[in-house]
């Protein structure tokens, strides 16, 4: 024998970095370690590994970073909440016109966001951008309460200041009666809120686990901002209000809520005036509104800029690792040679602990970039378009971590997934080529590509059981011996230098080049040496490269991504054109996988929960006023809050997607409990004598 020492083989695969040969190291988290403590740990620990390499050896570790992704959403989501309570700061000055009820209102903010961040954690939550998000969402919210709370007490203290010094009452007593006149129906609106927000907990899969610490963060914030509203709120003002001006007269409304009164009653006398019209008005633009909701698009998340391109070029299966390699590089060079593009790293095939089991005919690249001049759409555009012009490849271009969620959600690497089902695997690759051509020309679907489930080359060793038997050969020698031949055997380890190899038993690769020399290897025999090719059949054939199964049926999926909002509809159309083009035989079918039927699934799920929440709102505001008509009549606004939701989602060309249906959720609260302070304030009215054309006037003014 001759003893060398070379690399383990066969090589499943091999990686570089910008063109250059290299090792890709991927540090996956545990479970509930926080991303960005763990880079940091791992940055400390690789400076000091860089003292001790090489001077020829670099680290990199540019790659892919998901901290980047991660601080930036959360930079992008405290922007949203600092500019959203500088928005409140501005609007609740400009209609107080001043600086105590303003500042009153205020503490509630930073107080509940505070008791909020206490829950989570209390909760085992962590800081992240959907229970950000959720506090974003409900910044509005938060000061609400404490406005009309404190709004109210001013209101009365300014009337009580107005009276006769004989009928003036005491602060404390204003305060007191002011606060309680809105107390319950601040505490019944909080409660509907939260209603209004319960259906996401039903949720289930991925979506559940994403939407859920928003819907926490957004409730615990509201019930922190409605326990500040109803104590501290009106201690508050009875310290630092008193509803006199200089010279201790009465102050005056402030300018701005004078003005807009002023328009407003005259606007209110005018609708009121013409009662049928407006009531035809607005049902014309409800049903313009609802006729706009259809056309909409729907998706399930909108699309992540995560700063990085996950590629993946796929060769035809029996490639070499050479030849992959080969093309890998051309693809590297294609990416390298785009401005945006800041690095390039790639894996050919697998590594040995690799998450993702791939061919050597596969070859994964990261590309993180830098957005300049072009957005993010035309430069994928490029992309495709340069890594089209390689020839006998197939591309998928998605980003790391909606890639993943694509593979969560459908074991695809892009968001649809046709899965065709049968028995003959070159039948569904014949099927799969046609669904190909079928929806190729669909316009938003991009990366169209069917799994190269194709068959191969291959060598069969078919045994000759008589000429084993004369030769005294046993089935399980037989068996043995080839598989050391040709595939090696690991027969003990090496120690040296406090480090271990492999010791592996095999033949030279000349003596296994080709089919003439596997015919000729030796095996032993009873009565001696007895070439391969005298007991057994050595033959070149074709086999499948890779056989799938889902659910025990043999599947090949032909992959797509929707590059437009509309991924429900995109699919609708695939749907038509799959079953308008392609006939599929007995025993053959097709399923969708993928986002969208997260998306369905997720709708659905919110529409019936959404359904029973409404029936409790509709219980709660029978509890409020004991009447169900005017029950009904605060309902009347979720229907017509719509209006405004979808004709900006129309507009801005975007899709109702789950986030936007979270938006509508918010929205139902908000107009629930806007409707219920509003009639609460009529019965109040109406209760101190006042008619019901004064109430509603006077009413809707106040609020």
């Amino acid at each position: 024998a001759k003893v060398t020492a070379g690399g383990k083989e066969p090589r499943m695969g091999l990686a570089s970095h910008d063109g250059r040969p290299a090792v890709i190291m991927t540090v996956t988290k545990q479970p509930n370690a926080s991303t960005l403590d763990l880079t940091e740990k791992i940055d400390e620990s690789l400076a000091k590994i860089r003292t001790e390499l090489p001077p020829d050896v670099a680290v990199d570790t540019g790659i892919y970073r998901q901290e980047r992704f991660i601080e930036s959403s959360i930079k992008n989501v405290k922007e949203a909440l600092i500019e959203g309570g500088l928005f409140v700061v501005i609007i609740l000055f400009v209609f107080l016109m001043n600086i105590r009820t303003t500042a009153i209102s205020l503490i509630t903010i930073p107080l509940s966001l505070v008791m909020s961040i206490l829950c989570l954690r209390a909760m085992g939550l962590t800081i992240n951008t959907m229970s950000l998000g959720g506090m974003a969402i409900a910044i509005g919210s938060l000061v609400d309460d404490a406005i009309v709370d404190v709004e109210n007490v001013f209101k009365r203290l300014r009337e009580n200041a107005a009276l006769p010094a004989a009928e003036r009452r005491g602060r404390m007593e204003v305060v007191f009666e002011a606060s309680r006149e809105v107390r319950i129906p601040i505490l019944n609106s909080t409660i509907i809120i939260i209603v209004s927000f319960v259906p996401l907990f039903f949720l289930g899969g991925m979506e559940g686990r994403m939407l859920a610490p928003l819907g926490v963060a957004f409730i615990t914030s509201l019930v922190a901002s409605t326990i500040v509203a109803l104590t501290l709120t009106p201690v508050m003002s009875s310290y630092l209000l008193s509803g006199e001006g200089k010279g201790g007269k009465a102050q005056g409304e402030p300018v701005v809520e004078r003005k807009l009164k002023g328009a407003y009653g005259k606007a209110l006398s005018w609708a009121l005036r013409r009662r049928r019209a407006v009531l035809i008005g607005t049902g014309a633009v409800l049903a313009v509104a609802l006729a706009a909701y259809g056309t909409l698009g729907s998706s399930f998340l909108p699309p992540f800029n995560e700063g990085s391109f996950t590629i993946n070029v796929s060769a035809m299966p029996g490639v070499a690792l050479d030849e992959s390699d080969a093309i890998g590089r051309q693809a590297e060079d294609s990416l390298l040679s785009i401005p945006e593009i800041m690095t390039v790293s790639r894996k050919t095939g697998r590594a040995e602990l690799d998450e993702h089991a791939l061919g050597v005919n596969v070859s994964e690249i990261e590309a993180p970039y830098e957005l300049k001049e072009r957005g993010k759409a035309e430069l994928m555009a490029e992309v495709r378009r340069k890594l089209g012009s390689i020839p006998g490849i197939a591309v998928e271009v998605g980003s790391p971590i909606s890639h993943r969620i694509d593979a969560m959600l459908s074991g695809s690497r892009s968001n649809l997934a046709i899965k065709v089902f049968g028995d003959d695997l070159n039948r569904l690759f014949s099927i799969g080529n046609e669904i190909k051509a079928s929806i190729g020309g669909i316009e938003g679907l991009a990366d169209v590509n069917v799994e190269q489930q194709v068959e191969r080359p291959q060598l069969q060793i078919i045994p000759r059981r008589e000429m084993l038997a004369r030769h005294g050969v046993t089935m399980p020698e037989f068996a043995e011996a080839v598989d050391v031949l040709l595939a090696g055997e690991q027969v003990s380890t090496v120690l040296e230098g406090g480090k271990s190899f492999d010791l592996t038993l095999k033949v030279e690769p000349d003596c296994r080049a080709t089919a003439e020399r596997i015919a000729d290897l030796m095996l032993d025999g009873a009565q001696g040496k007895v070439p391969l090719g005298s007991l057994a059949e050595i033959r070149s054939s074709a086999g499948p490269n890779t056989i799938n199964r889902e659910n025990a049926s043999r599947k090949i999926v032909v992959s797509a991504s929707v590059t437009g909002g509309d991924l429900v509809g995109t699919v609708d159309r695939v749907r038509e054109a799959i079953e308008a083009n392609v006939s599929l035989p007995e025993g053959y079918h097709v399923e969708y996988g993928g986002q969208f039927e997260s998306e369905q699934t997720a709708s659905r799920t919110l529409l019936v929960a959404s359904v029973i929440s409404i029936l409790v709102i509709f219980l709660l505001l029978y509890n409020q006023f004991h009447n169900a008509v005017e029950s009904a009549v605060v309902l009347l606004n979720l229907p017509l809050a719509l209006i405004g939701g979808v004709m900006v989602i129309w507009l801005t060309g975007s899709a109702v997607s789950i986030p936007a249906i979270i938006g509508f959720i918010s929205l139902f609260g908000i107009a629930t409990r806007n409707g219920m302070l509003l009639i609460a304030r009529y019965n109040d009215l109406r209760a101190e004598g006042h008619t019901l054309a004064e109430s509603v006037a006077l009413g809707s003014a106040d609020r």
